[in-house]
């Protein structure tokens, strides 16, 4: 009796947006692969640390992967081309012992062209010799754990080496599209460019349609087609409405089939727009790391499960942080309408070989993801990594930020671009800013002054014993106005209530403050010993304290004016009438009207529990993009501990906006161990 081959893993086609899924043949599964102290099988595509893979070895800087392949027999007279998803860091491909071809970069996919080495029904040996380096600091490598370590080796993780996405065979034709790029940020039509490989790529014809449009064009003597297509009729691309244009492109007998939408993304001034109608960025920041399997999903339900999974706390905006992200992923975000923030990994220490590293990575992002028209913003360098934190102190430093900057702006005019998230920019579309403060006075108060302007500078821990003050700004050269400025990370708390609390109030102080035109919150899910996400490390829900993060992260939400004293206890019970000021900050197109209402219930009640109101201020109206002025309640006292509901609605019941208040006794900081200073000067609201 015999049993059945084991199930093949990730068995989906990868590139949704670059389909050829009618000829193709994934090659996932059992590899044999060879190391230092090892010898056996792995499961590819999980990296070779991971449980996933079978060897779940760290520390590990070289191995050889084998398996035979064949090509179907009916590919015969096609082009077969080798696929690789994203082989981390090096890898040398060969086949029946010879080379095929090589490829540096760990996170780039990359194919190669293997018709004269893999004869169709004939089958083959594969072998993959890959290249992954302990000390990482000088090549591109993100979050990735390195030896010697990193100087943030304190938010760093178990690396992800050898093949970690999806290895495949595509059948193509003898002239083919190796590339198509497409942009619609026109808003009439798609302007298309292919580029060709194969027999004959120049003076080849093809044929691009949508919708019933064809263009034909004439690829050019180095074997690159351009035109136009014009929509009679064009719909755009919005999270609301996220329509695909799916473009076929035909050369001969070789199809392709790629996707992109009809947006445009840009700055005016302060402000952002998507297709001509301003835009608050309400984004969360997400690692991409799975517990038993790194960098790579372990499944294609989880991966795309992500997005669904943002959506319900409340974000438009998806930070995917150092790291190209499966571009299965991207396509689920073109097709359900999240907002992305993409940007590569970077190496760890500065020189001249590691920036061009980190450069080399560019051309091969914007190809590969350059389509999607959920990509709005491209990130580079984050927090000065790779460039030792001192842009401001090192002309050459901060040149490889410029020059890093003006290369990807010429592969691709048509989205922002942040050369360096964090502080010290250089040469920027946007002014981001990364602060994390757990007095929550000293928050609002630092806030208040960066979004005014009377302050550009904060102080940022970057050791143990290593603080530093830094700036918004690294050179003279970018304007203090006149460019959107966003946070891309905050948060703080030990405990998953305190950073549920610490959502609360801090995104209600950025709210606060019109100036700003968005935030990225620290994170999404939990990564190994960093326990800083919303969700724990399995993307389950973890214990808010009674907090809603769809409500902190609405369109429309309630600012109060007070500061807090601590997680569970926002304010001691009042022993008189509470006098509390509510404004009402709200980001959708046309103005929102109502009153504010609050009740006061039973500690823990749920913040959408329908009460009747015992307190209501006078009706309130909320221009979108403007904090409306202050609305006032007068709360009847309470002596015992409580939760005080406080909602905005109109006249038909309906509920725009939701916050509470948790009353109870606060104890001394001694008793609760709590950090020094973490109460100090908190705040209460006015007695009436």
């Amino acid at each position: 009796m015999t049993s059945n081959p084991p199930p093949i893993p990730r068995p989906e086609y990868p590139r949704p947006d670059r389909d050829r899924s009618e000829r193709w043949r994934n090659l996932n599964g059992r590899w044999d692969f060879a190391a230092e102290g090892y010898a056996g099988p792995i499961t590819v595509p999980f990296a070779w640390e991971s449980e996933a893979s079978g060897v779940h070895r760290t520390w590990t800087e070289r191995g050889t992967y084998r398996r035979t392949v064949t090509a179907p027999s009916d590919w015969d007279g096609a082009r077969v081309v080798l696929s690789f998803g994203a082989v981390h860091h090096h890898a040398e491909v060969r086949i029946d012992g010879a080379v095929v071809g090589e490829h540096t970069g760990g996170y780039e996919s990359f194919e190669i062209d293997v018709t004269d080495a893999l004869a169709p029904g004939t089958e083959a040996v594969l072998e993959v010799v890959v290249t992954a380096p302990a000390d990482k600091r000088a090549i591109p490598h993100g979050k990735q754990r390195s030896i010697p370590r990193d100087d943030y080796d304190g938010v760093s993780f178990t690396p992800t080496s050898g093949i970690w996405q999806t290895v495949w065979l595509e059948a193509r034709g003898r002239t083919y599209a190796r590339s198509v790029v497409l942009r619609g940020d026109s808003l009439t039509g798609i302007d298309v460019t292919v580029e060709l490989a194969g027999d004959a790529p120049a003076g080849h014809t093809v044929t691009a349609s949508v919708t019933g449009e064809t263009v034909t064009l004439t690829a050019d003597a180095d074997g690159i087609a351009k035109g136009r297509i014009e929509l009679a009729e064009p719909r755009l691309w919005t999270p609301a409405d996220p329509h695909l244009y799916a473009v076929e492109v035909r050369t001969g007998d070789d199809l392709v089939t790629a996707t992109t939408g009809l947006r445009r993304f840009e700055a005016r001034g302060e402000e952002l727009y998507l297709n001509g109608e301003r835009v608050y960025l309400r984004g969360v920041l997400d690692q991409g790391y799975w517990p038993d399997t790194g960098l790579t999903a372990p499944d294609a339900d989880s991966l795309l499960r992500e997005l669904e999974l943002a959506r319900g706390l409340g974000y438009n905006l998806v930070r995917k942080h150092l790291k190209f992200e499966e571009p299965l992923w991207l396509h689920e975000a073109d097709r359900t309408g999240m907002l992305v923030w993409a940007e590569p990994a970077c190496p760890s220490r500065f020189s001249p070989e590691a920036a061009a590293a980190f450069e080399a990575q560019l051309p091969a992002m914007v190809e590969r993801d350059g389509n999607h028209p959920s990509i709005v913003i491209w990130g580079l360098y984050n927090e000065e990594w790779g460039l030792d934190w001192d842009i401001p102190g090192s002309p050459a430093r901060a040149e490889a930020a410029v020059r890093a900057y003006e290369l990807l702006r010429g592969l691709d005019a048509t989205r922002p671009i942040v050369e360096n998230s964090g502080w010290s920019h250089v040469r920027t579309d946007l002014v981001d800013w990364h602060y994390y403060e757990p007095h929550l006075g000293k928050w609002k108060d630092a806030v208040a002054r960066l979004a005014s302007g009377e302050q550009d500078a904060f102080a940022v821990r970057l050791g143990p014993d290593f603080t530093v003050d830094k700036s918004f700004y690294g050179s003279p050269d970018v304007p203090r106005r006149g460019l959107p400025i966003v946070n891309s990370e905050y948060g703080e708390g030990f405990t998953s209530l305190e950073r549920a609390w610490h959502l609360r109030w801090e995104t209600q102080e950025l709210r606060r403050h019109d100036r700003f035109a968005g935030y990225v919150y620290t994170e999404f899910a939990d990564v190994e010993h960093e326990a800083a996400g919303l969700l724990d490390i399995d993307r389950r829900p973890k214990d808010w304290g009674g907090c809603v993060p769809a409500d902190v992260n609405a369109e429309t939400v309630l600012v109060l004016d007070m500061v807090p004293a601590a997680a569970g206890a926002d304010i001691t019970p009042p022993q008189s009438p509470l006098r509390l000021d509510v404004h009402v900050s709200h980001h959708g197109g046309t103005e929102v009207c109502g009153t504010v209402h609050a009740a006061w219930t039973a500690p823990g009640t749920p913040t959408a529990t329908a009460v009747a109101p015992a307190a209501s201020s006078e009706p309130v109206k909320a221009e979108p993009f403007q904090l409306s002025p202050a609305a006032t309640l007068v709360v009847p006292a309470r002596e015992t501990p409580g939760r005080l509901l406080i909602w905005l609605a109109d006249d038909e019941g309906r509920t725009f906006a939701r916050a509470f208040l948790d009353a109870a006794e606060v104890e001394p900081p001694n008793r609760r161990g709590a950090r020094a200073g973490e109460f100090e000067d908190a705040a209460r609201p006015g007695i009436a």
